[in-house]
């Protein structure tokens, strides 16, 4: 089968050598896995981030999102059969989606919403598994609860941000906040429905005081944490809770203290990784959003579509993630 792989990390993404074509044995399908022909993937700040740090021994498959078909089954799924149009995000001990077929166990697999294509449903697996373990499993966010509270979102634009601010709006009763530095990326948060835009390149307090805000209750830190620190532990309000997914070097907790703001940390892969005993909540959150797509509750984030799966196409979003510029999510579609 095509694939796209790395075989020597922290190449620059200029290098042709960074992301190469080759073609790969085809997967075989474990007891709980599924077969599944790969027509569509996104590209994630994970896949630069492993490319460039993880060093190889053999040729390494990156992707933790798609939307593809079905094509075998192992003897232990009940969830799936044959034919079934799915979606998923995949697991980090696993190869990746930038390969015609990928096997993944079904247990982190939902079913692909029939309105969209799977080009639109590829732009959805990794960055709605986040979202929606950030409000619901780790800020324990009740659905249909956050009456009179507030949420701030740091670096909303980008594709955890851009279903967490729709989750939150259709889900919660949160206020929205979105934080967004460029024109384009401040009409993209309004669209998906933050009833407040900030810029995050511009200190935070002035500009929520401006919005009748002395402080929020939950601020989401999606980018960059380590620079606007300091500026979430001051507007965060006395017990406010403060999440993030990236990757500072180091982050002290000390300042977090004297206001008793309390810590989250979301890794969507945690669950995969360690197979735990609910790792089938993946299954049924991603389920739940494909029903939320077609009862016209959320839309696709998909920013832009790069054409077809290949070397060259995916250097070229990798290129842009690394840039910092991306609004929404970059997909690619069919070999």
């Amino acid at each position: 089968m095509k694939a796209v792989v790395y075989t020597q990390h922290g190449l620059p993404i200029s290098d042709p050598a960074s992301l190469h074509e080759l073609d790969l044995p085809m997967p075989l399908a474990g007891p709980h896995d599924l077969l599944v022909e790969v027509r569509a993937v996104s590209v994630n700040p994970v896949d630069t981030k492993i490319r460039n740090g993880a060093a190889v021994t053999e040729p390494r498959v990156l992707g933790w999102d798609a939307s593809g078909i079905v094509r075998a089954v192992g003897s232990s799924v009940t969830l799936f059969r044959e034919g079934d149009e799915v979606f998923y995000a995949g697991s980090l001990l696993r190869p990746g989606s930038n390969s015609q077929f990928q096997a993944v166990d079904e247990r982190i697999v939902g079913r692909k919403p029939s309105s969209l294509g799977h080009a639109q449903a590829a732009a959805l697996p990794l960055t709605s598994i986040t979202a929606w373990e950030l409000l619901f499993d780790r800020l324990m966010v009740e659905e249909g609860g956050g009456a009179g509270k507030s949420l701030l979102i740091i670096g909303a634009a980008g594709g955890v941000g851009s279903i967490l601010i729709q989750l939150a709006r259709k889900l919660t009763a949160l206020t929205v906040v979105a934080s967004a530095s460029r024109e384009e990326s401040r009409n993209w948060v309004r669209e998906l429905g933050a009833q407040h835009v900030v810029d995050h390149t511009q200190p935070l307090r002035p500009q929520l005081e401006a919005l009748g805000f002395s402080s929020v209750d939950i601020v989401i830190g999606l980018t960059h944490t380590d620079r606007h620190y300091a500026a979430i532990v001051d507007v965060l309000a006395p017990q406010g809770q403060f999440a993030l997914i990236d990757d500072p070097a180091q982050l002290d907790a000390v300042p977090l203290k004297r206001k008793s703001i309390s810590l989250h940390w979301e890794l969507m892969f945690t669950r995969s990784l360690f197979e735990t005993a609910d790792m089938v909540r993946q299954h049924e959150l991603l389920n739940r959003v494909s029903g939320m797509v077609d009862a016209g509750e959320l839309r696709t984030t998909l920013g832009e579509h790069y054409g077809r799966i290949s070397a060259e196409n995916l250097r070229r979003a990798h290129a842009l993630i690394e840039s910092g510029r991306a609004v929404g999510k970059i997909v690619l579609e069919d070999f």
